[in-house]
């Protein structure tokens, strides 16, 4: 069905419904849950259902509220993209979910919604995804020179460097992440160290 005779939908079954009539072919998969409606395509036709769901006068999400990544690293396909989309004409939310691997990257939506490059740069600096054809693919919320992807699962919790200044050198210092461990042994018979009466551990 042509976008622009999608009937206005009504209620989560009637969105449903009436995005996978717009989108057709580009629709892998729709579900309700918790009154949230998910729309699963395939990465390359992102900005075709983007643009679907832009301009159908039924449906009417103009505006991309975010991006974010969620990361699987069992899976083959080990990032799920997901774009969060609000109808104000109509008053609801929708989101779309496709899947990516690290080497293949994602059509970029810049085109039809300006402020997804900010959010594209931001989901490629905390995950790794590729954004195919955005204009200034690079780091937003860490430091030009660091490494890796800190919101990937595999991702060492301390990270690989450590920044400080250096009053020797007057200058901030990168240095590999050194922790040290200090172990307490602890005396639980100490009036100073035991649990306080009345406590049901105790």
């Amino acid at each position: 069905m042509p976008a622009s005779h999608v009937p206005a939908a009504t209620g989560q079954a009637g969105l449903v419904e009436a995005a996978a009539a717009a989108l057709g072919p580009h629709l892998l998969e729709a579900r309700e849950a918790a009154g949230e409606v998910t729309l699963v395509v395939p990465r390359e036709a992102v900005p075709d259902a983007l643009r679907i769901l832009r301009d159908a006068p039924g449906l009417a999400f103009e505006q991309l509220v975010d991006i974010c990544g969620v990361d699987f690293p069992e899976r083959a396909t080990r990032f799920e993209v997901n774009y969060h989309l609000l109808s104000l004409r109509h008053n609801r939310r929708v989101r779309v979910k496709t899947m990516t691997d690290e080497a293949s990257p994602v059509p970029s939506v810049v085109g039809l919604f300006p402020v997804a490059g900010w959010l594209e740069r931001e989901t490629w600096d905390m995950f790794g995804v590729l954004f195919e054809g955005n204009p200034d693919l690079r780091r937003i919320l860490t430091d030009y020179g660091f490494e890796g992807h800190p919101f990937r699962k595999d991702f060492p919790l301390t990270g690989h460097v450590e920044l400080r200044y250096s009053e020797e050198e007057k200058r901030v210092v990168y240095e590999p992440v050194k922790l040290t461990q200090d172990f307490r042994n602890f005396d639980f018979l100490s009036p100073w160290e035991g649990m306080l009466p009345g406590d049901e551990k105790a």
